[in-house]
């Protein structure tokens, strides 16, 4: 698998590569500048579950305020640049543990050289970040569009700009909201380079069509063995992103740990609100660190026998419940004391 042979690069305290655990990014949306609350946020970010998370530095005094934030929180810190090269150098002086440039916004090779220096003083990796929206225009004429082999051949083009400059504690990242072509660069780039892929679907979109799309792509592309980091993109709340990335890595068997739902989608028979005591055990069972299965039923009828592959389950009737363990009914309670009932088995749980 390609994960498994990829370069070891350290991140802060963290490693990924060679076979390490994909760890879970995300991006602060607060002005890095606000330190206060840009720290509320990635505490918040860190309880969800984000092992690595991104800032902007698009101003001296946000490249300042990384100092600031890196002393308050517990995760490597990424500082994203863009344009200038003056904003790189500061955050990696402030503390930053990567930092993410496109090496062709950064200006000239001199410019890209004065970061790869002070990368190299102070041990600090650099994340090679290309965008289906930011391809250079030759390659767009010679490839007739955005296509992904041309989006590899920039990437490449820029990684060996750095190993020219004798750097190569690189992290590649490139990235497309067209959800195939991002997977077909993806298979193509991991044949070519040794450097652990950081993945994701730019500009997915919304909570709804983000997930779908980088459910999709992820699946795609993570399944395939290619990924080292990952960051589901999505229009709203960071936390959402941790959550959805936990749960992608867990359905492909890649991430343990936590308790996972599953849930009849309802029918005729159903006489209980089953969407509602659905996301009322979601959300319930996010607070427990068991690494166990629960079954959320409709119905009586089906409920045992679709609840069997589940440690533990519940499934509703008419004005009841059962309380099921294995695919096998333990006991019939009232309808209103199902969530109670379940807190309990779960409570009390034998890990």
């Amino acid at each position: 698998m390609y994960r498994d042979n990829t370069k070891v690069i350290r991140i802060g305290d963290r490693v990924i590569g060679g076979g390490n655990d994909i760890l879970i990014q995300s991006m602060t949306n607060t002005k890095t500048e606000d330190v206060e609350a840009t720290v509320a946020q990635i505490l918040r970010l860190e309880e969800a579950g984000c092992e690595i998370i991104r800032c902007t530095v698009p101003t001296p005094e946000a490249a300042q305020a990384i100092k600031k934030i890196k002393a308050q929180i517990h995760i490597p810190l990424v500082a994203d640049i863009h344009f200038d090269y003056r904003m790189a150098i500061a955050a990696i002086e402030n503390g930053a543990d990567k930092i993410r440039i496109n090496p062709g916004n950064i200006g000239s090779e001199d410019r890209v050289r004065a970061v790869v220096e002070k990368a190299k003083e102070y041990g600090v990796p650099i994340r090679v970040g290309v965008n289906s929206g930011s391809l250079e225009k030759e390659l767009v004429s010679r490839y007739g569009g955005v296509t992904a082999e041309g989006i590899v051949e920039s990437a490449l083009g820029k990684v060996k700009m750095l190993e020219n400059m004798d750097f190569n504690d690189i992290v590649i990242s490139i990235k497309s909201s067209d959800v195939l072509m991002c997977a077909r660069a993806h298979e193509l780039i991991a044949d070519k380079t040794p450097y652990p892929l950081h993945v994701g679907i730019t500009e997915s979109g919304t909570l709804f069509s983000g997930n779908i799309k980088s459910a999709v792509g992820l699946g795609i592309i993570l399944s395939k063995g290619i990924g080292d980091t990952i960051r589901v993109s999505l229009t709203g709340d960071p936390v959402e992103e941790i959550k959805s990335a936990k749960l992608i890595l867990k359905t492909l068997g890649l991430r343990k740990g936590g308790i996972e739902v599953v849930s009849c989608p309802t029918c005729g028979r159903t006489k209980i609100d089953l969407i509602k005591l659905a996301n009322e055990v979601e959300t319930m069972v996010s607070g427990y660190d068991l690494d166990i299965k629960v079954a959320v039923m409709g119905c009586v009828v089906n409920g045992p026998g679709e609840a069997k592959e589940a440690d533990i389950g519940i499934a509703g009737g008419d004005g009841e419940g059962l309380l099921i363990r294995k695919g096998e009914i333990v006991k019939k309670v009232p309808e209103s004391e199902l969530l109670a009932v379940l807190k309990y088995e779960l409570d009390n749980w034998k890990k």
